[in-house]
């Protein structure tokens, strides 16, 4: 019986071990493959541990989280690089042709990740040749040209990402022709153009993320997109129709394109809807309450649209709520009780973040922020054509004809006589201009309105009015677009650099000159924590300032924070004031109106900086060098009190910078600050002479103060810049000579608001234009202020 079974287990045991898995070693030409690609990567330091006797698939020691292999018998099925991210390009021996050649040299290759790596060139055709690619993320390098249609043969690709490239061109017609294609994203790319129609063929698209890039035009019918839960096409230029959407979407991104009219209705009963975020675009209309309402809704951002409704404190909330931006609308009422509710212990996250400023809420509520007059969204309702009858059917389309036509009518009535009104003052401005007493200053006329109401018209106005000045939307950039446009940060582009970073200047894509300034972030804050500094930023765009274009976030890539933030001004490069006034050449030297023309920039800049933007910015240390002349000579204040800049400095353990040093908070006196450095900048305009120092300040001022207390025009001409008064008229000159000492008053009280500054500028500037066209003097050219060409020197608000 023993014998029998021992010679039973002889006989079977060669056929055991038969049947054990042997290890398979890779095949000698896909270790060389590997190797290669190693060495086309310029042997990259997550590659250090490669090397003749890696045992690629089993060997295991050799595989760390940012690079290893995996394989399927013999052949790799997967590959995945992972740089540091931030790499520079590889050397301009690199060859992207060779390296895809070399890839395909792994016919089994399923999934392919090769991140920061510093990949340059267009994808090539040969790409084709990947038969087997399911998944492919390439992003974070500095690829570029179109989408090549070699990926449209690939027709086991379920995931396409490459994300922060430098891809530019249409999105192809082609992309329909990817059946299983569920996951596309290309955020931060350079790609043009609209959505092609071939999208609504992806039957398996599952998330569509194209943020950051060049898009216009409306978007394609996505509804019978049954599977797509993931939209993100954030800061492109898309509009103005709302796209259409299946109900299975989750997340849905549109903020910072110019989508217009109202939100759907139907986005009501989008149930598993779990992030919608519409900000920064040109939404009118009622906002829907029921959108807080909604079962999976965690994350809801209006801001900075034109939503109109009331709000009521029993307004119900979903219970994922956490996120509510309604800032920046023309909201009114009460904010919901859900909203502002008070946490119940400290482990309690029930509470909602929640930004409402710059609405007319009522100032009852404790979350509720600063806030404008009810009548102020009243009237912007009506100035962006939001009228109530339209909500309530077409029963009352003609009605609300009939009010337009009565507004209008009576807006024509009111012009015609405004202007019967300002011909009858002009003439009889220009025969009592050379009689009017010695020290008569006159003050601003219109202080009986609220300084607010003028404030919050005036950003409206201008909000309104930088697109017809050719400053493009404020934007989110790639840091792939800053160092292409910065030629990776050369030392060629440093412009200088002081205790918070460095400012550079760099050339976008599309030909435009930025100012690039990086801000070191030493505390460990996520991009959500600078929400409110990105948001006073993007509203920092007027005629008179150096105009913010756009921010950037660099991250850590360990734990998600920001390690660097850059902000994007546009580039102004005409010189300083100074160089045209007291150290300018003869013939480059200013003019008499253009000097007024210039300090009435100036002005007006102060005065959006004061009350233009909510809340204001103070204190914002003016100076002649900080004040830039665009190529019209228009005036710009370069320097500003950014609250960021004294936030950052104390991060790193500094005090306020001197020249930044505020924060939100309004300083006591602050407007009187600007106004009093605004003087020192009007007696070097006045007298052409380069003001170095406080003491300089105190002996001039004496100086103008006793040429103007003196008889006869003799002395105050002495006292201006020989190259402009002999071309100036007695009372022009006087009145700015005037206004320059009031604002340099010891005592804060003593100087003038902004808006008497600016009146008196004004009216200096009319009283020479009346003075020229008097004299028909061939010095400078007879047109006011309000005569000026477009492309001119005009100093238009």
């Amino acid at each position: 019986m023993a014998r029998s079974c021992r010679h039973s287990l002889l006989i079977l045991l060669p056929l055991l071990l038969a049947m054990v898995p042997e290890s398979t070693q890779l095949q000698s030409s896909q270790t060389w493959s590997l190797l290669k690609i190693q060495q086309l990567l310029n042997y990259p330091p997550v590659l250090s541990n490669w090397s003749n006797h890696t045992d690629f698939c089993y060997g295991g020691d050799y595989k760390t989280a940012s690079a290893f292999v995996e394989c399927y018998g013999d052949s790799v099925t997967q590959l995945h690089i992972i740089g540091p991210g931030g790499a520079p390009p590889l050397p301009k021996t690199f060859s992207i042709d060779a390296f895809f050649t070399t890839l395909s040299r792994l016919p089994d290759l399923r999934v392919l990740t090769l991140t920061g790596l510093g990949l340059w060139g267009p994808l090539p055709e040969k790409v084709s040749r990947l038969a087997a690619l399911e998944i492919v993320n390439v992003s974070g390098n500095y690829l570029y040209g179109q989408l090549p249609e070699g990926l449209s043969r690939l027709g086991n690709l379920q995931t396409l990402i490459a994300d922060d490239n430098m891809l530019s061109g249409e999105l192809p017609g082609w992309l329909g022709k990817l059946p299983s294609l569920a996951v596309l994203s290309l955020r931060n790319n350079s790609l043009q153009g609209t959505l092609p129609e071939s999208v609504m063929d992806m039957g398996s698209l599952r998330s569509l993320a194209l943020a950051s890039n060049n898009l216009s035009g409306d978007l394609p019918d996505l509804s019978a997109l049954k599977n797509l839960q993931v939209i993100d096409l954030a800061n492109n230029s898309l509009g103005p129709a709302f796209p259409r959407l299946g109900r299975k979407v989750a997340r849905v991104v549109l903020s910072g394109n110019r989508f217009s009219d109202g939100l759907p209705g139907e986005l009501s009963s989008f149930y598993l809807l779990e992030h919608l975020d519409v900000s920064r675009n040109r939404f009118v209309g009622p906002f829907a309450p029921a959108l807080l309402a909604l079962p999976s809704i965690e994350y809801l951002s209006i801001a900075g649209n034109h939503f109109t409704g009331l709000l009521a404190g029993n307004m119900s909330c979903g219970e994922n709520l956490r996120f509510v931006d309604l800032s920046s609308n023309l909201l009114t009422g009460n904010l919901p009780f859900c909203l502002t509710r008070v946490r119940s212990s400290k482990n309690d996250d029930s509470k909602v973040a929640l930004f409402a400023a710059a609405n007319c809420l009522s100032a009852t509520d404790g979350d509720v922020g600063s806030q404008r007059p009810s009548l102020f969204c009243q009237n912007q309702a009506l100035a962006v054509g939001i009228v109530p009858d339209q909500a309530r059917g077409k029963n009352h389309g003609s009605r609300a004809v009939l009010v337009v036509g009565i507004v209008t009518a009576a807006l024509a009535g009111a012009v015609l006589a405004g202007v019967a009104v300002l011909l009858a003052v002009r003439k009889v401005t220009m025969r009592r201009a050379k009689a009017r007493p010695p020290r008569r200053l006159v003050e601003h006329a219109s202080s009986a309105y609220p300084s607010q109401f003028f404030a919050d018209a005036r950003y409206i106005s201008q909000t309104m009015k930088l697109g017809a000045l050719g400053i493009p939307a404020y934007r989110s950039f790639s840091l792939v677009e800053l160092e292409a446009a910065t030629n990776n940060f050369e030392l060629s582009c440093l412009m200088g650099h002081d205790a918070h970073g460095q400012m550079y200047r760099g050339t976008l894509s599309n030909g435009t000159p930025v100012t690039i300034r990086s801000l070191r972030v030493k505390r460990s804050q996520t991009s959500q924590s600078f929400n409110r500094h990105i948001e006073m930023i993007s509203k920092l765009r007027h005629r008179h300032l150096v105009s913010a274009l756009g921010h950037c976030f660099e991250y850590n890539l360990d734990d998600s924070t920001v390690t660097q933030l850059y902000l994007v001004f546009e580039y102004v490069q005409n010189g300083n004031l100074r160089s045209r006034i007291s150290q300018g050449t003869e013939g480059r030297k200013l003019p008499w109106m253009q000097r007024i023309s210039a300090a009435i920039g100036v002005a007006k800049g102060i005065q959006f900086l004061h009350g233009g933007i909510m809340p204001g910015l103070f204190a914002n240390n003016l100076k002649i060098t900080n004040v830039l002349l665009d190529q019209n000579l228009v005036a710009k204040i370069g320097s500003y009190n950014i609250p960021i800049l004294a936030e950052t400095a104390k991060s790193e353990g500094g005090g306020g910078s001197s020249l930044l040093p505020i924060t939100f908070c309004r300083v006591p006196n602050g407007d009187k600050i600007d106004i009093y450095d605004f003087g020192v900048i009007l007696l070097e305009v006045v007298s052409g002479r380069p003001i170095t120092s406080i003491h300089e300040v105190e002996i001039m001022k004496e100086q103008l103060q006793s040429a103007l207390t003196s008889e006869g025009p003799g002395r105050k001409r002495s006292f201006a810049d020989q190259s402009v008064s002999k071309a100036c008229s007695d009372e022009s000159l006087r009145t700015v000579m005037e206004i320059c000492l009031r604002c340099l008053g010891k005592e804060a009280a003593q100087r003038p608001s902004v808006e008497d500054v600016l009146w008196n500028l004004q009216f200096a500037a009319q009283v020479q234009d009346d003075w020229r066209g008097d004299s028909q003097s061939s010095e400078e050219s007879p047109l006011s202020p309000s005569q000026i060409p477009r492309g001119s020197n005009r100093a238009d608000a």
